[in-house]
């Protein structure tokens, strides 16, 4: 049942991501300006230099065509080459994706820890006082967009991982709320408090593991909400990153760097909520 289960994941990931990486093409493909070199403006370029500039990106006016000769590079390692760096796709990845996911791992354990601790004292101490300014500070940080936030730590010059963290945690904060206030108020933690048990042995043996599904799919959707945000706070922020490259690559309309970015991001996505729905599944199972 669970090879099952697994292969059907991996299938509908991998047609998912190629189906992104055709659709993120697709859009760049028909953006204004595609196929427009800015070296051709230079006017000490003579006309041959000029004509050879065009035919470099000839492949990639017809959009099938180019996708077909991208995934048969692919399989082979072969990411192509971007226009605007001039370098193997695979030598900036290299470079730049460590930054990112340290960035990431980075602000999702900040936001993470920080959120439940907020979250915590909301399910267990039941003061209005405390939830109304817990409540309120988070609200305020929710209304921030990443770009916002980007610009605020660089202004004062704190960390880009410290800046993701300040996006993720109000999410977590809310949804983590919600949900233990709902697994405090189940009949059998209710029975466990009756029985004066302690806080500490209720939240370890009744809360989190009724809870732990839920949490488990929440953090599957923070990987994309902390990546997606990454991706605006390098940019300002000036992080030699995955978003960093991204911008460039959309700013000079880099097809081969744009398509391996879209796949990048569709795989992460999908791979951290699989893993996600995989594990709660096998909780659920274990528990019933």
């Amino acid at each position: 049942m669970w090879h099952r289960i697994l292969l059907r994941h991996l299938l509908a990931l991998l047609l998912t991501a190629l189906l992104g990486g055709l659709l993120g093409a697709t859009l760049v493909r028909f953006a204004p300006g595609f196929g427009v070199d800015e070296r051709e403006l230079d006017t000490r370029l003579h006309e041959d230099s000029i004509q050879a500039l065009r035919h470099s990106r000839s492949n990639e006016r017809n959009l099938l065509r180019f996708y077909a000769d991208y995934l048969a590079g692919a399989v082979h390692g072969n990411l192509g080459v971007s226009h605007s760096f001039a370098r193997p796709v695979t030598d900036l990845f290299a470079e730049r994706l460590p930054v990112t996911l340290r960035t990431v791992a980075l602000g999702l354990a900040g936001g993470w820890v920080l959120g439940l601790l907020l979250a915590l004292p909301v399910a267990t101490l039941r003061g209005w006082s405390y939830e109304f300014f817990s409540s309120l500070a988070c609200g305020a940080f929710l209304c921030l967009p990443s770009a916002v936030v980007a610009i605020l730590f660089l202004y004062f010059g704190g960390p880009v991982a410290l800046a993701v963290c300040t996006v993720v945690f109000p999410r977590i904060f809310r949804y983590a709320r919600n949900l233990l206030l709902q697994t405090y108020a189940l009949p059998h933690v209710l029975t466990a408090r009756a029985k004066g048990l302690s806080g500490t042995r209720i939240l370890l043996w009744h809360i989190f593991p009724a809870a732990a599904p839920q949490l488990l799919a929440l953090a599957g959707v923070s990987v994309s909400m902390a990546l997606g945000a990454a991706i605006p706070i390098e940019v300002i922020c000036d992080s030699p990153g995955i978003g960093q490259l991204a911008w460039q690559a959309a700013l000079s309309r880099d097809l081969p760097l744009l398509v391996n970015m879209t796949l990048f991001v569709t795989l992460v996505t999908l791979a951290a909520n699989s893993a996600s729905d995989l594990t709660s599944k096998a909780l659920v199972k274990q528990a019933a």
